[in-house]
């Protein structure tokens, strides 16, 4: 016998997160409505994707430029991730030539076969890899969370 939820997808408010890490620049923007977000197993997989940026100014960040293309590969990823309620936007960190995406995700067959697809097929507009691990507790999404947590 399975167990059912009920989901309600809270809408998404963002903070900015700064610090500093091997003496580079991090900025990240995190989706603090996740950190009270319930049923939490629903959406038991993590999810990073690592974009490696081609264009960089000062300290490891991408140029006007670079982030405006960065910003439209994090569109791409959102509309075709988060699609039919499979996934949470968690957060978005910027960091020594690289934009980091995280998700929350319900099925990771979709998000796999998705994301796989781009890179067999050699549709992508930047070099990118993801890892998506099982984390029923949250224990990875914590660290971006914890601030807002009540």
């Amino acid at each position: 016998m399975s167990e059912e939820y009920r989901v309600v997808i809270p809408d998404e408010v963002f903070a900015v997160l700064e610090w500093t890490e091997d003496d580079l620049p991090a900025i990240c923007v995190v989706n603090q409505s996740l950190a009270n977000f319930d049923p939490k197993i629903v959406f038991a997989w993590h999810l990073s994707i690592i974009v490696d940026c081609a264009e960089l100014a000062d300290n490891g960040m991408p140029t006007l430029d670079e982030n405006v293309i960065l910003d439209q590969i994090g569109d791409h990823f959102d509309e075709n991730i988060k699609a039919d309620g499979n996934a949470l936007f968690l957060a978005r960190i910027t960091w020594n030539g690289t934009r980091q995406f995280l998700y929350r995700v319900y099925d990771p067959k979709v998000v796999n076969a998705f994301l796989t697809d781009i890179i067999q097929n050699d549709k992508h507009i930047r070099p990118f890899d993801f890892r998506m691990e099982l984390d029923k507790d949250w224990e990875f999404a914590n660290y971006y969370l914890k601030h807002w947590e009540t």
